[in-house]
């Protein structure tokens, strides 16, 4: 969420840079509600000070024996003008929270305006894989080898679906386990969330309200969404919200955590084609990064997730590129991300297996989470997010880039601790 503080100081500034996400906005109505706002504090504050005063007359005139009835006269008057203000105090507050909790967050100064036609390349890893015989699609190898069950996925919950089995069931868990060991390594907390979430974690994310219709819910017999609970989209929706409401000890940051969750996304329309397979799926497996970071320290935090997502592609060996994305294509919560899109051969186009994030303070504000200095004062911390990985897109990369002439696979060697030592799947 947005500051209204730096909404009112510099309405311009800010209008300017939510420009770049393609967010046009006209702050002028918000404006005249916090003005009137604060009128209206000021107001109730003078008329509290006022029932005040009157009321501490009442002890001296009933010793002095005086008639008090007018006194109590004027102080019901009074009581009654300040809860009308209070009603309309609260009506304003929650307008000017509604309307800042739909704008996204401004993205830093140095990303390029509109989508994805203005990303940036900035790192490439290895070269694409070359074959001296004809190479088959994920789908195939998968299917060939009995790794993947797309029919019976399909037959157990539709479209968009899939299963494990056997070699292929212990390849997707030896990934998980890869990825979990190494962010152990790095001195950060392993944490199993819940996978049915409050609306306030998807509030708290800045997933909702604009999103929450792409999420799964857990329908209830309230009809209040804001009472039902969701299915996690992302393991983030979680550790983003761990420190809700909570001060933290500036000393105990950063704070770095990670979980493994299947994540449960809708996915609008059609599958295309090249699609098929496990590329897009309602359901996933993913290693999630977060970080909770003091202010100054938020930038070596994002180079570091980014690194680490970098060193976990090429530990794997896998050929890949590390894309800036332009203010437009970064979600709507996110200041500045960076994808890292791995080489699908058969589909000839690089697809994101990470997302490396910074929203700066956009959703500590929304959750209210903060922290103290020595100094005593409070401020927001910043939260940051990345993939560590996701696997849907790792796995069909990896069995396509390490496939052989004669059909097998060969296992990645970080992976073949995990694998019982085995180093090629084949028939």
């Amino acid at each position: 969420m947005l500051d209204i503080k730096l909404i009112t100081e510099n309405p311009e500034k800010v209008s300017e840079s939510l420009k770049k996400k393609g967010c046009i906005v006209d702050f002028k109505p918000v404006l005249e509600k916090n003005a009137k706002r604060k009128a209206i504090i000021g107001e109730v504050e003078s008329l509290k000070a006022q029932r005040n005063k009157v009321s501490a007359q009442i002890p001296q005139l009933k010793k002095q024996g005086l008639p008090v009835e007018e006194i109590f006269a004027e102080m019901r008057t009074l009581g009654e003008k300040i809860e009308a203000l209070d009603s309309e105090l609260d009506a304003l507050n929650q307008e000017i929270t509604d309307f800042i909790a739909g704008l996204p967050n401004m993205p830093d100064d140095d990303l390029l305006p509109g989508e994805k036609e203005n990303n940036e390349v900035v790192k490439v890893f290895g070269k694409k894989p070359e074959f001296d015989f004809e190479p088959k699609n994920h789908v195939d190898i998968c299917t060939a080898l009995n790794l993947i069950d797309y029919e019976r996925g399909t037959k157990l919950s539709g479209g968009g679906y899939w299963l494990y089995r056997g070699e292929g069931a212990q390849l997707e868990w030896a990934l998980l386990n890869f990825f979990i060991s190494e962010h152990l390594k790095d001195g950060y907390e392993f944490i199993l969330p819940p996978h049915m979430l409050g609306y306030n974690c998807g509030f708290g994310a800045g997933q909702f309200p604009k999103f929450s219709d792409e999420v799964y819910w857990i329908e209830d017999e309230s009809g209040d969404r804001k009472k039902q609970r969701f299915m996690l989209p992302t393991a983030e929706t979680a550790l983003v919200n761990l420190y809700a409401g909570e001060i933290i000890d500036a000393k105990k940051l950063p704070l770095k955590v990670f979980a493994y969750t299947p994540c449960y996304r809708k996915e609008a329309g059609s599958y295309r084609a090249e699609e098929r397979g496990m590329i897009r799926g309602h359901q996933f497996n993913k290693v999630e990064m977060v970080q909770y970071t003091h202010p100054d320290h938020s930038k070596e935090a994002f180079e570091e997730l980014v690194g680490k997502a970098c060193s976990l592609m090429e530990k794997l060996g896998l050929h890949y590129r590390l894309s800036k994305l332009a203010a437009g294509d970064c979600s709507a919560s996110m200041a500045r991300t960076y994808d890292i899109e791995v080489w699908i051969p058969s589909m000839g186009i690089y697809k994101e297996v990470s997302s490396v994030s910074n929203a700066n303070d956009y959703q500590a504000r929304r959750n209210n989470t903060r922290f103290k200095g020595e100094d005593k004062k409070l401020g927001f911390v910043h939260t940051l997010n990345g993939s560590g990985l996701a696997t849907s897109r790792i796995f069909p990369a990896l069995v396509e880039q390490f496939q052989n002439a004669d059909g097998s696979v060969t296992i990645p060697e970080v992976l073949r601790p995990f694998m019982g030592g085995k180093t090629v799947i084949k028939l």
